[in-house]
């Protein structure tokens, strides 16, 4: 007895292949079956359309489906084509749509060759119109995407195609697809609003998006794990300015620009999708021969009406070549307020650009209608402005906007903004940021009003009811009753208005600066009869006097204290180096200075010069600047000035006194900086030694000429603990004149050094009757503008 054993793929026991087996009969059986039935397909195709052709035939002959059948094949049989080939030819002639334009075209531009990666068995005329054949023939959307895929989009080397439907909140659904898995389709299917994806952007635009590389631009899509190198092109599917769905081809790789009949191919193709989209079976609840735009219009009044704010029911009104050209406003409802003041029958039945002109200004509410009705998305948005025209004239008003698509209709609503209620909202926010309660007291009835903002200021729950006027001393300090006292007699018992300031303390310990201001309110006979007024929290304000005024005390101390500070450095300035000095008697030598203080004392600055005759008879020639100005600068400017008299009793030169003196500077004072120049004369040669401390170089006036003389190195006193200067040797000779000065004679705020010193030459070689003249001539042509100290020394040699 033969026992069963398990068969689990590969040979069976009897030695028979896998496909000899049950399963493999069983699996050649389903292939066999999906042949036939994408073979039943095809010819379904080709019968759609040869029963076109037969039709525009029968219409045309006046014949009967029998000789149309007859004479279609006998003319297939004369011209040598397939009769589907000339099925297509027939209805191409017949409807002159855009598939004809697009053939048309592509023969004009090819001389009728098949698109690039065509078989060449078919032609282009043919692959559209059984493509638009089956469209028209299909049941539902998937079997249409097949088509499309399978007819024409195949052949230009297309590998996938999917049709979305958009919803009214902006999702997408995925209606049919071809060339993807079922996985992949499944877990497309729905695309939430918001989400970016190629066929959004094409929803979004309201134009056709072109993709390179899927992968390169980042965008997700249905099929990106199966072609993620792949080019995509999705394209808006819509009729009459209406956006029903998107259509998106995938192609395997990278795409490039698409020659110009392809391009109209595929816009052709996204109508039939808009076609399929739209033609829609008819509910069985509206009777029959009403449409369903109409039904859907009727209910849209019907809403509108149960509205209670201004309600407008728009339907799309189309050109002469079926593009959206404006809305019809078929309805209003009772509650509508028209912004010029127009009754509601002045505005039904007319065309919205017509009745609002300036909706499509600034305001963009015509796009924002006419994207809503494309996309089905809602638009809602508060305080936008609506015009209208009145005499020519416009007039704004402020009003919050809905737009909404319901089926073929939309519906515009908006709330014009009320003058009163906007007056109240702005007086409520300027309450709130002034921190002011309003308050109303009826002395005849005892009632008290009290706005929100009074019960925060109090820090009193509403459920306590407000405080009688008459009690506010038991919410004050102790040592305001007196002031309220007094304002109280004014307000209750004169009958005048008045104010008062006083401390209330809370009911959480917070005591609050208050300002309360009340007027009374008189009958028609003149008796009090009502207080109305306002408390104010001024608690900000009390404490910002109180620190300006703690500020205004310290600064005027300050002030007191800085202004002796510069009285006692400018007297020991003047104590040391007054305005005005003797000549320095020299025989064959004229020397002059000039001391011109600040103009303000409180800029006292540490400026210094000094002409003294040494034992050795040679004389020091020297200038400097302390940085900084007060008692520092003056007190850093008499170290340094009686520092360099006794270190030139030496007999050093000049090089070696400043480079002891930038030692003074920098050890024995408290970081003091500051610029000099130091010059030795002997009147025996007529040579003046000098070195500079980053000071400006001398100027010598020689005939008509005046240069500055050559700058050796030096750096500025106090800076480093020990610093080098150069030397430099310059004979005078007679009528030599040469001048040593501070910076504050030629430096100004918008003007480079050079160029000041420019000017400062300039002047000095003008002739001058005495060294004193030129002296006073420099200091009356200065165009210093630092308000600084300046010294100037003159030398000339007779």
């Amino acid at each position: 007895m033969e026992h069963a054993v398990p068969y689990s793929g590969g040979v069976s026991p009897a030695g028979r292949p896998e496909q000899d087996s049950a399963v493999g009969r069983l699996a050649a059986t389903v292939e066999r079956l999906r042949e036939e039935v994408r073979a039943a397909q095809a010819a379904a195709d080709g019968r759609a359309l040869v029963e076109l052709a037969k039709g525009v035939l029968i219409e045309r002959l006046g014949c009967g489906p029998t000789q149309a059948a007859r004479q279609l094949s006998e003319l297939a049989e004369q011209a040598g084509v397939a009769p589907l080939e000339l099925a297509a030819d027939i209805v191409n002639q017949a409807a002159r749509d855009q598939v004809a334009e697009v053939v048309d075209d592509f023969v004009r531009r090819t001389g009728g060759e098949a698109f690039p990666q065509d078989d060449g068995d078919v032609s282009v005329a043919v692959r559209l119109r059984t493509a638009e054949s089956a469209a028209l023939a299909a049941g539902d959307t998937q079997r249409v995407v097949e088509s499309l895929l399978e007819h024409a989009l195949a052949p230009l080397g297309a590998t996938g195609a999917a049709v979305w439907t958009a919803g009214p909140d902006g999702s997408l659904t995925l209606s049919g697809h071809a060339g993807f898995s079922l996985e992949e389709a499944g877990r497309w299917w729905y695309v939430p609003p918001g989400v970016a994806t190629v066929a959004r952007r094409a929803l979004d635009d309201r134009e056709t998006v072109r993709i390179p590389s899927l992968s390169d631009s980042g965008i997700p899509s249905i099929g990106r794990a199966e072609y993620p190198q792949g080019g995509r092109v999705a394209m808006p599917a819509g009729t009459g300015g209406r956006i029903h769905g998107v259509l998106e081809i995938c192609w395997p790789a990278p795409i490039g620009p698409q020659p110009q009949p392809v391009v109209r191919q595929l816009e052709a193709l996204a109508d039939l999708c808009a076609h399929t989209l739209e033609t829609l079976p008819v509910s069985s609840a509206y009777p029959s021969g009403v449409s369903r735009e109409f039904a859907d219009v009727s209910e849209l009044v019907d809403l509108s009406d149960g509205l209670y704010d201004a309600a407008l029911v728009l339907t799309p009104h189309l050109d002469a070549e079926g593009r959206l050209a404006d809305f019809r406003i078929r309805h209003v409802n009772q509650h509508f307020q028209d912004p010029a003041g127009r009754p509601r029958s002045a505005v039904t039945g007319a065309l919205l650009l017509e009745a609002y002109p300036m909706a499509a200004g600034e305001s963009e509410l015509f796009g924002k209608v006419e994207r809503v009705y494309a996309t089905g998305e809602p638009f809602r948005a508060r305080r936008t402005t609506l015009t209208a025209l009145v005499d020519q004239v416009p007039l704004p008003v402020f009003a919050d906007i809905s737009v909404s698509r319901h089926g073929g209709g939309v519906l515009l609503i908006w709330r014009i903004e009320d003058e009163t209620a906007r007056l109240a909202r702005l007086l409520q926010h300027a309450q709130r940021l002034g921190r002011v309660g309003g308050f109303e007291e009826d002395l005849t009835t005892g009632e008290i009003t009290w706005n929100g903002q009074l019960f925060s200021l109090y820090g009193r729950p509403q459920t306590d009811g407000p405080v009688p006027l008459q009690e506010l001393s038991s919410y004050a300090h102790p040592d305001d009753g007196v002031a309220i006292g007094r304002f109280l007699r004014a307000v209750l018992h004169h009958g005048r208005p008045d104010t008062v300031a006083f401390r209330l303390r809370r009911p959480d310990g917070v005591t609050r600066h208050i300002r309360v201001i009340a007027e009374p309110v008189l009958d028609v006979e003149g008796r009090l009869s009502a207080v109305r007024g306002a408390y104010q929290d001024i608690s900000s304000q009390h404490w910002t006097e109180v620190a300006l005024a703690a500020t205004r005390d310290q600064l005027a101390q300050t002030e007191q204290e800085a202004a002796e500070r510069n009285r006692l450095a400018l007297q020991l300035q003047h104590a040391i180096m007054p305005p005005t000095r003797v000549p320095l008697d020299m025989p064959g030598l004229d020397v002059a200075v000039r001391y011109r203080p600040a103009e303000s004392e409180s800029l006292v600055g540490g400026d210094w010069y000094d002409t003294v005759v040494l034992p050795s008879k040679r004389i020091l020639f020297c200038v400097g600047d302390v940085a900084g100005h007060g008692i520092e600068a003056a007190t850093g400017m008499v170290v340094l000035r009686n520092a360099l008299r006794g270190l030139a009793v030496t007999g050093a030169g000049p090089a070696q006194l400043l480079s002891w003196l930038n030692m003074v500077a920098h050890h024995l004072t408290e970081q003091v900086t500051a610029t000099a120049v130091c010059g030795l004369y002997d009147p025996a040669t007529r040579v003046l030694r000098w070195a500079r401390a980053g000071h400006l170089p001398p100027v010598l006036v020689r005939a008509e000429r005046a240069e500055p003389l050559p700058m050796p190195q030096g750096l500025l006193l106090g800076a480093l603990s020990e610093a080098e200067y150069e030397e430099c040797e310059v004979t005078l000779e007679p009528g030599d004149s040469l001048l040593m000065y501070t910076d504050g004679l030629v430096e100004r705020r918008d003007t480079a050094v050079q160029d000041s010193l420019s000017q400062l030459l300039t002047t000095a070689r003008g002739p001058a009757p005495s060294l004193a003249h030129r002296l006073d001539r420099l200091l009356t042509h200065s165009r210093s503008d630092t308000d600084d100290d300046t010294c100037l020394i003159g030398i000339h040699i007779e």
